[in-house]
């Protein structure tokens, strides 16, 4: 189940959800319990548009165990 950033309009307090579908209902908010609340873009779901070298089996890409 993914985890999904959501932020109340009422208070902007912002919070996390972990919900088993991206359609189902949005949590109300936990702070002032606030129905109006936004879907918010994940900080992971951001990526580079850099080149850098894969990483090998061991995480790190300067290591041999590297497979090119």
């Amino acid at each position: 189940m993914p985890i999904y950033e959501y932020r109340c309009n009422a208070c902007d307090h912002r919070f996390e959800a972990l919900l088993a579908r991206s359609d189902e209902a949005a949590p109300p908010c936990p702070r002032c319990g606030g129905a109006q609340v936004s879907k918010l873009p994940s900080a992971f779901a951001v990526t580079h548009g850099g080149a850098s070298p894969a990483a090998g089996p061991c995480g790190n890409a300067d290591c041999p165990c590297r497979m090119d």
